[in-house]
């Protein structure tokens, strides 16, 4: 069954990948009248956010960023599609990085490097920065259900040279590089919600009290890595800027959590100013402290 869904899907996403951008963008307006104002896909869950975080904005003002939310979410499903066929220049026209020599900096210190990502404006075309360093990229990533699915975006999403891996297999594929002497540099999505254990932690993001994934910071204390934040910009439509944001050189100099903390501090920043190119659909706030 998952092969025939696949055999079934993929020639669509294939076609979608070799529109020309203009048609793309066009087949994203008809998408979105789909998904939003026919299908409703998961609108109960964006708006259940979207007034948790903003309580003080009215239906009027909640429903304007949901729209522009819903628009955005098209847009960046079917460039991920495209990036089965985008060409590396293609690519770099899109998505361009606002301060190469804040990662050449990171790279002379001869550390391996954590780099923290939010869902917000494009993950997926940041691959992109793999063009711009010399040491091997390793992303982060949670296996899909579908084992051709998930071979097809290990294949997208590593077309550029970046390696992907699961959390576990982060210290052992590390240390495998260290090991030869060389350095590495992995990508972790840190802003969504972790399962909830009696050890996990509890931070303030979008002045919720609500668990908060802090993997990264832990591996960086545990290895001695560097830590940034790739802060991702949409600038138009179907154009991004990434900028590297240093969090932390000497990790073990922060106190616990400190550096989550950061991370989500300038995530809000982020969502405050443009809130509109978060990632709504998910349910971030789904555990909540009741005191909170």
């Amino acid at each position: 069954m998952q092969f025939l869904i696949y055999i079934l899907v993929y020639p669509f996403l294939w076609i979608i990948s070799i529109l020309p951008f203009r048609l793309l963008y066009l087949f994203s307006d008809g998408v979105y009248i789909l998904l939003y104002h026919i299908i409703g896909y998961r609108k109960k869950v964006v708006t259940s956010n979207l007034k948790l975080v903003f309580p003080d904005k009215t239906e009027k003002e909640i429903t304007s960023i949901q729209k522009k939310f819903y628009k955005h979410l098209c847009d960046m499903f079917l460039e991920m599609a495209k990036t089965m066929t985008i060409s590396k220049a293609s690519l770099d026209k899109r998505f361009k990085l606002k301060n190469p020599e804040e990662l050449k900096r990171l790279e002379s210190l001869n550390k391996s490097i954590i780099l923290m990502y939010a869902h917000y404006a494009s993950w997926e075309w940041s691959i992109a920065i793999q063009n711009h360093i010399n040491i091997k990229g390793l992303g982060i990533y949670k296996k899909l259900a579908n084992k051709h699915f998930d071979k097809l975006a290990r294949d997208i999403r590593s077309k550029f040279n970046t390696k992907l891996i699961s959390t576990k297999e982060a210290i052992s594929e590390i240390n495998k590089y260290e090991a030869k002497g060389e350095k590495s540099i992995t990508a972790f999505i840190s802003d969504q919600s972790p399962r909830l254990t009696k050890e996990v932690y509890w931070g303030n993001f979008m002045g919720i009290e609500t668990p908060c994934f802090t993997g990264a910071e832990r591996l960086a204390k545990k290895l001695n890595l560097s830590v940034a934040y790739l802060k991702v910009t949409k600038i138009k439509r179907g154009f991004y800027e990434g900028e590297i944001m240093t969090l932390a050189e000497n990790p073990k100099d922060h106190k616990n959590y400190d550096i989550t903390d950061m991370f989500l501090r300038e995530v809000e920043k982020q969502i405050y100013e443009a809130p509109e190119y978060y990632f709504w659909t998910h349910k971030r706030w789904k555990h909540i402290k009741k005191n909170s």
